[in-house]
């Protein structure tokens, strides 16, 4: 099919940087096809982005990805390049017609990033016709299902971290784009760095970075490899001791580099016995400053087991780029209300409530957070003098609300957030959400 000479010409957006338009699944264009065609398409629709439940296990959920994608909506827009896919794909001419120019022009509410989240939670609430609101749930479930599932399983990692720093290095684990993403996730939850360069350039992501055992091993000996890289980088720098012999390794990094050796870092074995035993060498060696960083498949069940061991930091990859167990949310995007009318998905298992809704997070005078209220938006729900709206607006007519928080700002109200939390609700045992949610309809 090609393209019909009855759809204008378009650019692409005002940003320079590629359209997200085609970041979708064809089936939403079906039902925009037919509600274009029934005159449904014009029709006032709220759909809503929620968990029906957390993973298995865990207590608490964490919103993150909020700004990037807003970013991916500011460009969801269909120039010509695009139309002529769509048409490649065999879309109607009315759908290419309605496509050629559009920009999202409704309203978006939502948790700000860094929130706290529980079963139920309205995290985003997405608002304007159908047609617009419509395309837009393959888009938003992919950034938030990512990087949800990412920030949360990282926020565990740090709480069982009890303060010790830990570093993103995940990258080989996963897609080139998602590492990207995943090292934004992880650090606004509590990560000191990352080894991802585009983390950096991107987002501002502080960066760090050792060396792996091709770089020993492309030396005739230990000993050469070690003295090149503190010659090179400084006695500063991390010695990777677990090439050939540990206990070797750690007496000649400090034979090498003298007892201000910035760190050791342990890459197999058992790692809590050989940090202890890393330790004691290394004070005995006169290098009482000289750190001890353990990686090799880390997640947080694994970190917390190492709480009382002399770990200094962490290195954590696969578990934290694929959320430990956890690579999606969960999350959902429904139709809840029509032309202010609510509307429910009663099917088994998959239920939903209608209508659009906000929420209350309640807390004591001490700031424990106590209960999260959901409630119809209609609804005549009390606030009291410590609790607190969860919703944010985002967009108002396809336009920023706002200044969005930077990434620190977020990652410190993530921080304050978990403070809040109970303390059985940052157990990494199984168990009850951290608070209960209470549902108003």
């Amino acid at each position: 099919m090609t393209r019909p000479s009855t759809v204008p010409s378009t650019a692409l957006p005002s940003t320079g940087l590629p359209s997200t338009g085609l970041l979708t699944d064809q089936y939403e264009l079906t039902m925009l096809d037919a509600a274009l065609a029934d005159g449904t398409a014009s029709r006032r629709c709220t759909f809503e982005v929620f968990a029906r439940s957390l993973p298995h296990g865990r207590r608490y959920g964490v919103v993150a990805g909020i700004p990037r994608l807003l970013d991916a909506l500011a460009r969801f827009t269909f120039g010509d390049e695009e139309i002529r896919v769509l048409c490649d794909a065999g879309v109607r001419d009315r759908v290419a017609e309605y496509l050629s120019g559009h920009r999202f022009g409704g309203d978006i509410t939502g948790y700000q990033e860094g929130e706290l989240y529980f079963p139920g939670s309205p995290v985003l609430s997405v608002s304007g016709t159908f047609a617009e609101c419509v395309l837009l749930e393959t888009l938003v479930l992919s950034v938030l299902n990512h990087d949800c599932a990412i920030a949360s399983a990282a926020a565990r990692m740090a709480t069982a971290a009890n303060g010790r720093p830990l570093i993103e290095m995940g990258s080989r684990r996963t897609h080139e784009e998602a590492a990207v993403a995943s090292a934004r996730a992880a650090y606004l939850a509590g990560f000191a760095a990352t080894s991802n360069l585009e983390a950096h350039r991107r987002f501002g992501v502080p960066t760090t970075g050792t060396s792996a055992h091709a770089f020993t091993l492309l030396h005739d000996s230990e000993a050469d490899a070690f003295r090149a890289q503190v010659e090179a980088l400084g006695v500063s720098t991390t010695l990777l001791v677990d090439t050939y012999d540990i206990t070797q390794g750690i007496a000649t990094a400090v034979e090498i580099a003298g007892t201000g050796l910035g760190a050791v870092r342990i890459d197999s074995g058992d790692v809590g016995v050989l940090a202890q035993q890393a330790r004691a060498q290394l004070d005995a060696l006169g290098a009482t400053g000289t750190r001890v960083v353990i990686s090799g498949d880390l997640d947080e069940h694994a970190i917390a087991a190492l709480r009382a061991e002399p770990v200094d930091a962490y290195g954590v990859g696969t578990a934290v780029v694929t959320g430990s167990g956890a690579p999606a949310a969960g999350m959902v995007y429904k139709l809840v209300e029509v032309d202010g009318r609510p509307v429910a998905k009663r099917s088994s298992s998959k239920e939903s409530r209608g209508g659009a809704k906000s929420a209350v997070r309640r807390h004591r005078p001490t700031g424990t957070a106590v209960e999260e209220v959901v409630h119809r938006v209609d609804a005549e729900v009390e606030v009291g003098e410590h609790d607190r709206v969860v919703p944010v607006p985002l967009l108002v007519k396809g336009e920023p609300a706002g200044e969005l928080p930077t990434l620190d700002e977020s990652r410190e109200h993530l921080r304050r957030g978990l403070v809040a939390v109970p303390w059985e609700g940052l157990k990494l045992s199984r168990g009850e959400p951290a608070i209960p949610t209470t549902f108003i309809t």
